[in-house]
């Protein structure tokens, strides 16, 4: 059986909320959907909301889920990303019963700590989402949306279980997903498993252990241990946090299967060069998913996984130069080497390696001359050819969204 990532190939393609009633998706369950769905569970005493979107989509998913047996009794957070517990102020009544794993005050403090950082180094990738906020706020007021965090009523450690109405929810920590607050929500009567983005916005795709954006490492073998927690439960239907469910037990375990022993055989590996005196980028060039498992890379990469778990068990030292030790960037020398050498050779170095098919190695001798002479025309256009090549071969949403934010910029006349 294909794996599914290939019957979804625009869903690199994220949506945000709109304006627009819940769709129901049977089971008593409607979803309301947005930079990361948000969905409702009707009980015979109120409804249940699993994930609450962003801040700004927080009042379209509490008009969504008006019409579904209100009120709000319990809202689950899957993980601590703000696409999951924004708009949690909006959704809350006021007897709301807020759940959210004891890990929650991670998450909360890295969102206060470094949006500075963050936020600068997330928007190049998520720019149709910035554009639908501003255009958003363009018709409402930003002093009535409460952009505070949501303190939970409720945490746990393992385990927590709601009775709401006549339903049962089984609520299981997975710290292997994107955060170490992540949970799934499990409804038993139905077999029915909510998981949020434990596996990634992308259900079938090898995970981020490290996201370009700048985000903390998600341990491999934590990961493989809570895609086993979803194969112990064996789902009939799974719901994540985009797009439609998947549905079908033996394709959900067969999918799921797939994605554990590929992380499992890229963590293998990976620890079996770096025991055998490899570095780090051989590595990150040959270690691959085995060709048997069918399993994408639209989000996640191999190679990037393959560095996550090498600094995750090693730190930043590589034992290659004494430099490291310093805080002195090898970009320093630059403009010395630029000098010795002369850019114009450089350059012309730099398009024999393109030429070649060495496009990296191109893009490390024109960031040399960049980072001594930011405007010259040579270097830049080489440059942008590079990232252009680089961008026609990869389907993968990060790394086209920095080659293309790269290309403009070089590209534009300084």
């Amino acid at each position: 059986m294909a794996g599914i990532h290939r019957e979804r190939p625009g869903a690199v393609d994220l949506a945000a909320a709109t304006d627009t009633p819940a769709t129901p998706l049977g089971n008593d369950i409607w979803m309301s959907p947005g930079v990361s769905n948000a969905y409702a569970v009707a009980t015979d005493d109120g409804r249940v909301v699993v994930n609450a979107g962003l801040v700004f989509e927080g009042p379209l998913h509490r008009k969504a889920f008006a019409d579904v047996a209100g009120p709000t009794r319990a809202i689950f957070i899957t993980q601590g990303h703000a696409d999951h517990w924004g708009g949690v102020n909006s959704l809350r009544d006021t007897e709301t019963e807020i759940v959210m794993h004891r890990n929650y005050r991670y998450w909360r403090d890295d969102n206060e700590h470094l949006m500075g950082y963050r936020v600068p180094k997330t928007s190049f990738a998520f720019q149709k989402f910035s554009d639908a906020v501003l255009e958003h706020f363009k018709t409402i007021d930003p002093a009535t949306i409460d952009f505070s965090f949501p303190e939970p009523s409720t945490t746990f450690d393992r385990r927590h279980d709601l009775t709401v109405g006549s339903r049962t929810f089984e609520l299981a920590w997975t710290p292997g997903g994107e955060t170490t607050d992540s949970v799934v929500v499990w409804l038993p009567e139905d077999r029915i498993l909510f998981t949020g983005n434990l596996f990634g916005p992308l259900f079938g795709h090898v995970p981020n252990l490290m996201t370009i954006r700048g985000d903390r490492y998600r341990d491999p073998i934590l990961y493989i241990e809570s895609l086993n927690t979803v194969l112990e439960y064996g789902p009939t239907r799974l719901i994540t946090g985009h797009f439609a469910p998947i549905e079908g037990a033996d394709r959900i375990a067969e999918e799921v299967t797939a994605m554990r022993d590929a992380m499992q055989a890229v963590h293998d590996r990976t620890v079996e060069l770096m025991n055998s005196g490899t570095d780090v980028y051989t590595a990150m060039r040959e270690v691959r998913v085995p060709e048997h498992l069918d399993v994408g890379e639209g989000y996640g990469k191999t190679s990037w996984n393959v560095r996550a778990i090498w600094e995750m068990y090693t730190g930043w030292f590589r034992h290659c130069s004494t430099t490291e030790l310093y805080g002195v960037a090898p970009a320093s020398v630059a403009a010395d080497v630029v000098h010795a050498a002369g850019a114009d050779v450089l350059v012309e170095a730099a398009r024999t390696h393109l030429a070649s098919g060495r496009l990296v190695e191109g893009l490390h001798l024109t960031d040399l001359v960049l980072t001594a002479e930011p405007g010259h025309p040579a270097a830049r256009a080489v440059a942008a050819d590079a990232h252009e090549a680089l961008l026609a071969d990869t389907e993968n949403f990060w790394e086209r969204a920095w080659l293309a934010k790269s290309i403009n910029e070089l590209r534009t006349t300084q």
